[in-house]
């Protein structure tokens, strides 16, 4: 059996009841890095083996976990933060379970695109959500696709590229289309601030150094 396991995306009492019976009970727990999970597993004193399970090696993972998994093991599968296979690895060993015909369950849990939306202020009855925008090639395409959509818009973003995204969304979207972007969620230092894409470019452009995981949310047309 496969299980997806969301893990806390900052506060580590995010993590539900169940979720931390079944990291207890697997036979293994598959892990977008073994030292970011070693440090939920140390809090919670979980026990199980650890394999890394990442973008560079998931297509080389995916044949001896699903070969695991046909012998009767549990595997557990987890990335460094939130839901795995939301913009994270995960969706390539889902597809080969299935297929195996091996049993799949996701747990409900911590997604970092969820509390960002419900606090932005903005309209929540529909919304797309965008993951990560291509760095380079076919980011544009995706940028002019956006500038028509009339749902509200969920994107995720590194800290470091903040101010160019937000400055290429008002370009396209317009200065004034009102966002929010939330920063360092769940966490100490949670900020969710909201304005127009022209006042969050201009605020974040003015600092030293963003920290934080990012999601930035913007409404629609």
């Amino acid at each position: 059996m496969l299980v997806l396991v969301p893990t806390p995306v900052g506060n580590l009492e995010d993590l539900t009841f169940r979720a931390l019976r079944v990291l207890k009970e697997a036979d293994v727990v598959a892990c977008e890095d073994t030292r970011t999970s070693g440090t939920l597993f140390a809090h919670y004193g979980i026990e199980t083996p650890r394999l890394s399970f990442h973008i560079h090696n998931e297509h080389g993972r995916v044949a001896q976990l699903v070969g695991r998994m046909e012998a009767g093991e549990t595997v557990a599968l987890i990335s460094d933060a939130g839901t795995p296979g939301i913009s994270d690895p995960g969706f390539l060993l889902v597809r080969a379970a299935a297929q195996a015909g091996v049993r799949v369950e996701a747990l409900p849990g911590p997604t970092a695109l969820v509390p960002a939306l419900v606090a932005s202020g903005l309209p929540t009855d529909r919304f797309v959500f965008e993951g990560f925008l291509p760095h380079k090639k076919g980011r544009q395409t995706r940028l002019t696709a956006l500038e028509g959509e009339t749902r509200t818009i969920v994107l995720y973003e590194s800290p470091h590229r903040l101010v160019k995204l937000l400055g290429q969304l008002a370009e396209h979207l317009g200065d004034d289309r009102p966002a929010a972007v939330g920063r360092e969620l769940t966490k100490l230092h949670e900020e969710v601030r909201r304005g127009t894409l022209a006042e969050l470019a201009a605020h974040y452009g003015g600092q030293a150094k963003v920290r934080g995981e990012i999601v930035v949310v913007v409404g629609g047309a």
